[in-house]
């Protein structure tokens, strides 16, 4: 499968290209500065670009079977402006199947299941602004025609697969507090292959 990964030098992303080429697939990074991919590789190809420029979008997106996107808001609303230019992008060239890592505040609460968790008393951030935007990308993703999975951990420390963790569709598991880096990427990279969590978000923790 050829595949297209945004957010390549984060600490997700970075895990989850790792994963694609142990699993035989052929990985094309959209990457603002090449020169933090530390990974040689004949199935991995490396663009420079930006995702807030549609033609970068579209030279990246050629020949691709899915789109995973581990982008995060570092503070700046570039992962809102960008999520229309890569729908436009994906029906461009025909591509239906997208997958993103989002936050676990997009969830529904348990408590208060008329709000998203982020917006109950289930969160206690004190900053709400990194969930307005994944909350901006799951309205739009929701409102195309694509078929995507957001996938929404919770408290994400540094941290190997162990593969020992709980998911469930559109709320996080009871009691859950944290879900590695590493599992994250494992189980966003599985949904490749897994469509039981199509057009959902899905709860990640331990």
């Amino acid at each position: 499968m050829q595949l297209l990964v945004l957010g390549a030098t984060g600490r997700v992303g970075s895990h989850i290209i790792t994963l694609a080429l142990q699993g035989g697939h052929h990985v094309t990074a959209l990457v603002r500065n090449p020169e933090k991919i530390n990974k040689r590789h004949d199935r991995l190809t490396v663009i420079q670009g930006n995702v807030l420029e549609s033609e970068d979008l579209l030279r990246a997106i050629q020949g691709v079977d899915a789109v995973i996107s581990a982008l995060n808001t570092d503070g700046t609303t570039t992962l809102s402006k960008s999520m229309p230019l890569l729908i436009n992008a994906m029906g461009q060239e025909g591509l239906k199947r997208i997958i993103t890592v989002g936050t676990a505040g997009i969830l529904q609460s348990r408590t208060e299941p008329e709000k998203l968790r982020y917006q109950s008393s289930e969160s206690r951030r004190k900053s709400t602004r990194a969930a307005e935007e994944h909350e901006q990308v799951y309205t739009l993703l929701k409102g195309s025609t694509l078929e995507w999975t957001i996938v929404c951990p919770t408290y994400l420390p540094d941290g190997e697969v162990c593969g020992n963790y709980r998911v469930e569709r559109d709320v996080l598991p009871e009691g859950g507090t944290e879900i590695t880096v590493g599992d994250t990427a494992e189980f966003t990279y599985r949904q490749l292959s897994d469509r039981r969590f199509i057009n959902a978000r899905v709860g990640i923790c331990y």
